[in-house]
């Protein structure tokens, strides 16, 4: 990973000393007098973007709808005012899941391996999402009326660290170890920690789960880590005490019985998650058997196994396997994009492209299954169509750096070069590369040549990024 500008780390650091770690706060929003939205909303973006050029990152259509999806139904329900919401999903299997100022919403793949449940899952994010509705980060602003904006970039610059799983390392390098354990300690005070498992629980009530998921999953948490000597991220800016779980544990048994526990979809994209870190599709068919031959009516495992199945050239094997479970459920999506898939790997293109439109026609703003749509336009060698189709897909995820690397792959498929570089920049921007950015759009101006209207279009965009470039500049100085 790449180390972040010295200054911002030192700033980081110094956040950290006695007169400023007594109120550091949790990730929360950062709207106040001090800090406006739209700072804190221009700010978030900003290390959005940076944070997307420092990590890994799971572009599983299927994983970002369901994330997008259940965190909004959170949303919907809780105390968060400022609803534009990003989010990035980290590949990797540590567990960790954060709330950053500007509706920054980041999830690692090993909170699904965690989290048993869809319980479990949500009671994690409703706790992030308590951050966010509490202002903890403005309240410590507030309570530092010298902290300025390069001092809330500096915190977020601390943030990007953690959740790039560097932990404290990075923030060592610069100002030393001392420095940077006392930032990690402090980055929660006990009181926001349990005002936001207090919120957190409500809104788990409001929004149809069980709040008790919270308690179990931190039980489950400190038994599975109590004696690791270096635990997750996640419980290092989250310590799990046996007095907090018992304060969840109180507060949640206040709340009326029943409430979504689990649900098959949970289950069904954690599988496909725990596939992603197996070591082998082989490895990962052998675990899924396993638990089929235990029983036979695990449509989880059975699913798991016929992903696996196809991740291995298993092609009639794995057909069988969705024969079973689409004649249980013939318009569920999951299984469907499965077969889908399957086809398209089997190279029975004509079969894939008429269970896409009947989807389609039941779902037609699904973005898994438009995506799909695009990838089977582009195994079917049309480009233009396959461009035509991404059009709508961006119309719905505008801020999405995987659709508009794939709108590039595909404008320059289609022979059309201006979009090209115009997409290219677009996904430059996004990952904060904004280098990039502006000389793709240099690229396309050339393009352009004497068509006026077309280069002023370019001109401007252009303009508008390297404004971006400044402010991203003027907020690290």
């Amino acid at each position: 990973m790449n180390v972040l500008r010295p200054t911002l780390l030192t700033l980081a650091c110094l956040l950290a000393s006695p007169g400023f770690a007594n109120d550091l706060p949790s990730l929360g929003d950062a709207s106040s007098a001090i800090v406006s939205p739209q700072q804190e909303y221009q700010l978030g973006r900003a290390w959005l973007a940076l944070l997307r050029s420092q990590v890994s990152q799971l572009n599983d259509p299927q994983l970002k709808d369901y994330v997008e999806t259940s965190v909004y139904k959170l949303v919907e329900t809780s105390q968060v005012n400022d609803r534009r919401l990003e989010f990035i999903l980290i590949n990797s299997p540590q567990l960790n899941a954060f709330a950053a100022p500007g509706g920054i919403i980041g999830v690692n793949g090993g909170l699904f391996l965690n989290a048993q449940t869809e319980g479990e899952y949500a009671s994690v994010l409703a706790h992030e999402l308590a951050h966010l509705s509490q202002r903890h980060f403005a309240r410590g602003v507030e309570a530092q009326q010298r902290m300025q904006v390069p001092m809330m970039a500096a915190l977020l610059a601390g943030i990007v660290i953690a959740a790039a799983g560097a932990g404290d390392a990075g923030i060592a390098t610069i100002a030393g170890t001392q420095a940077a354990a006392i930032q990690e300690q402090r980055r929660f005070s006990r009181q926001n920690e349990q005002e936001a498992d207090r919120i957190g629980i409500l809104n788990l009530e409001k929004a149809g789960y069980d709040p008790r998921s919270m308690p179990t999953m931190f039980e489950r948490l400190m038994r599975q880590y109590r004696f690791d000597a270096k635990p997750p991220e996640f419980l290092l800016t989250h310590p799990v005490t046996e007095s907090r779980i018992a304060d969840t544990r109180n507060r949640a048994e206040q709340a009326s019985p029943g409430g979504t526990e689990d649900s098959l979809r949970y289950q069904l994209i954690r599988a496909r998650v725990q596939l992603t870190y197996e070591d082998s599709p082989g490895l990962a068919a052998k675990r899924f058997r396993a638990q089929l031959d235990e029983n036979p009516k695990n449509d989880v495992a059975r699913y798991g196994l016929a992903i696996a199945q196809i991740k291995g050239s298993q092609w009639n094997q794995a057909r069988e396997n969705l024969k079973l479970l689409l004649a249980k459920s013939p318009n569920d999506i999951t299984y469907n994009l499965a077969q889908i898939e399957l086809d398209m790997a089997n190279s029975r293109l004509p079969d894939a492209q008429t269970r896409v439109e009947r989807m389609l026609n039941l779902y037609p703003r699904n973005y898994p299954l438009n995506q799909a749509r695009v990838d089977l336009l582009l195994k079917q060698n049309r480009p233009v169509n396959a461009e035509k189709a991404l059009e709508g897909l961006l119309k719905s995820r505008p801020d999405d750096p995987d659709v508009w690397y794939l709108v590039a792959e595909t404008r320059g498929l289609s022979g059309n070069i201006i979009g090209l570089h115009q997409a290219r920049a677009e996904y430059f921007a996004l990952v904060g590369d904004y280098s990039q950015a502006i000389q793709q759009l240099d690229f396309a101006k050339r393009r352009a040549g004497s068509n006026f209207p077309l280069s002023s279009k370019i001109d401007a965009r252009q303009r508008e990024m390297m404004d971006q470039e400044q402010m991203v500049k003027d907020m690290m100085r």
